[in-house]
């Protein structure tokens, strides 16, 4: 957490929000937020925030001033949050960073993570497009059918740990895994590049469809998760087997939910998912 879904839903109210504002100042409560770039903090001062985009769980920040173009990359990691002014904090010791900017709606923006898993990135346009391309696989609303379908039946070993390698697809994660694989009734421990077309297709339609509805639902708030506004997420409330180890499964065959055990948090139906 989070994972896209999530990472979409913050992104989409920033650009509601701060797109095309005036950065007034940074400040930096922890120097080790900074991963990369501490010594451009000063550049961002004045700068316009031009455009925003999501890269997998990642958001980029695109930021120019006088004919240059600098990137602010924020990691939110297991419990990163951006907050906008006024939201309440429970912990406001962990907010690490404050973008001050020149507008009276949203006057600050708040980075604020807990556990500190995520980082800061302070990049210009040449090692962005160098970590960009290391870093990032295919996005998985976007990326064409067959792109996809390749890029499986090339794989080796278990399909969910495919669906979560960040280099591969970008944005899916252990929650998403499983609901995208029980929807599409595939084995979590089934091998990508054994699975018939027709079967990869349905996979294809199905990680779309479950990423897009959650999307809608505003993300899985499992324990704290809330958009920059403070609201929550709440497609958790439609999750099938994620956490739901025991319980019947909701594709009607009668079968209980269970939890792989050589395999950290892999739920699954063992009559809907059969490994074949």
């Amino acid at each position: 957490m989070p994972e896209l879904p999530e990472v979409e839903s913050v992104l989409r109210q920033l650009r509601r929000h701060v797109l095309g504002t005036t950065i007034r100042s940074i400040w930096v409560g922890r120097q080790d937020i900074i991963r990369e770039g501490i010594d451009q903090l000063p550049w961002y001062e004045g700068a316009c925030i031009q455009d925003i985009q999501r890269y997998g769980k990642t958001l980029l920040f695109t930021c120019e001033k006088g004919q240059g173009s600098q990137f602010l990359l924020a990691e939110l990691g297991m419990t990163g949050r951006f907050l906008f002014h006024g939201v309440p904090q429970k912990f406001a010791v962990h907010t690490h960073m404050v973008v001050y900017l020149a507008t009276s709606h949203t006057p600050e923006l708040r980075y604020w993570n807990a556990r500190r898993f995520g980082r800061i990135y302070l990049l210009n346009a040449h090692d962005w497009q160098e970590l960009r391309g290391r870093r990032f696989g295919l996005d998985p609303l976007s990326v064409e059918p067959m792109a996809f379908i390749a890029l499986i039946q090339q794989s080796r070993g278990r399909l969910k740990a495919f669906l979560m390698n960040q280099q591969k697809i970008a944005g899916i994660g252990n929650i998403y895994a499983n609901e995208i694989l029980h929807r599409a009734g595939i084995h979590p421990h089934a091998s990508g590049n054994r699975l018939k077309k027709k079967t990869l297709h349905r996979l294809f339609a199905t990680m779309q469809a479950v990423l897009q509805e959650a999307i809608v639902c505003g993300g899985s708030t499992i324990r704290d998760f809330c958009t920059p506004d403070g609201s929550p997420g709440c497609f958790q409330e439609r999750h099938q087997v994620y956490q739901k180890t025991g319980t019947f499964c909701l594709r009607g065959c009668g079968t209980r939910i269970r939890r792989l055990s050589q395999e950290r948090s892999a739920f699954f139906c063992p009559t809907c998912q059969k490994r074949r």
